[in-house]
């Protein structure tokens, strides 16, 4: 929030109602007071709902749910927003010493004060080891590590729920890194693939109602209702290369507004002008271990634990 120029250090007034503002949107030059700064971000996230038809009647809807603020801003929009929507929350437990047990507790607490059924999964159950047990001597690969298990343990947790769809807090700067890290790492098959691309041959269809609202206003939006609660951050975030390009990007957009949300918009223009391009498919089959869809003997999860030269042995998933 910025003071007026005249030197007073009040707030500079809302452009839509005169009220003392709370943000300024520099993308549309133009400040917001609590009122209309809500109303706008319940109005984008609906909108974003209705474009890519999120959520049809007799969805059952798994929230991802972590504890931080995103995903706790997401579980109440989805209770604003779709009174009458079948929700549950399901939250997986990494096993991340000085982390995860205070987004455990604050992922709790959101769910009893909403009425929402809450299930939650941990690695240790799920694969007999603990995200930091199995991260040791290989702190650098701790995203890409944790990302491939925490899709199959979201994917196992969502199917005990009886859910037909996945919600996930992904925002805009999640999406804005998915799509430079999908470049710098020359990876095809994602920068090819369109949003509504997902779920299918046993999988959970995910969906993302908060991927075209910024990371700021979603922490803002939480502050403003009285959702915001301070938590310690993931300590292998900066370790791997999402931090970096994080920074990356976070710069650019201080520099230039607008900058993240052009780099999705782009890539789904781009995605969707070259879906007629051929892809290389391969028939699914069953894992060996755990029985989910793979097109290779072992499923993503499954060769991270192989023998021949993963981190240990996986406990495989009650189907």
């Amino acid at each position: 929030m910025e003071a007026n120029p005249d030197g007073t250090g009040r707030p500079p007034a809302c452009d839509l109602c005169g009220r003392p503002g709370v943000y300024l949107d520099r993308i549309q030059n133009r400040h917001l007071c609590s009122d209309h700064f809500v109303g706008d971000v319940e109005g984008r996230v609906n909108h974003t709902i209705q474009k890519y038809v999120m959520v049809q009647p007799g969805d059952r809807l798994a929230v991802a749910l972590s504890g931080g603020k995103d995903s706790t801003v997401l579980l109440h929009l989805l209770r604003r927003l779709l009174p009458d929507a079948d929700l549950a929350a399901v939250t997986v437990d990494e096993g991340i010493d000085g982390y995860r047990d205070a987004t455990l507790r604050s992922a709790g607490a959101t769910t009893r004060g909403l009425g929402i059924e809450h299930q939650t999964l941990s690695f240790l159950d799920l694969y007999g080891k603990t995200l930091d047990e199995i991260l040791k001597g290989q702190p650098d690969r701790a995203c890409s590590i944790c990302g491939i298990l925490r899709r199959k343990a979201l994917n196992t947790i969502a199917r005990r729920a009886g859910a037909s769809k996945l919600v996930t807090g992904h925002n805009l700067d999640d999406e804005a890194q998915s799509v430079l890290m999908n470049w710098l790492r020359g990876d095809r098959e994602r920068v090819l693939r369109r949003p509504e691309e997902n779920g299918g041959h046993g999988f959970i269809p995910r969906v993302k109602p908060l991927r075209e609202i910024p990371e700021k206003e979603v922490a803002l939006y939480g502050i403003l209702k009285g959702l915001f609660v301070e938590l310690p951050e993931c300590p292998y975030m900066h370790s791997a290369l999402r931090g970096e390009v994080r920074g990356i990007l976070t710069t650019l957009e201080r520099g230039h507004p607008g900058t993240m949300r052009r780099v999705v918009e782009g890539q789904v223009r781009l995605s969707r002008q070259l879906s007629s391009i051929p892809r290389a498919s391969r028939p699914l089959r069953a894992c060996e271990r755990c029985g989910d869809p793979t097109t290779a003997r072992l499923c993503q999860a499954c060769r991270l634990f192989d023998p021949e030269g993963g981190p240990g042995t996986l406990v495989s998933p009650e189907r």
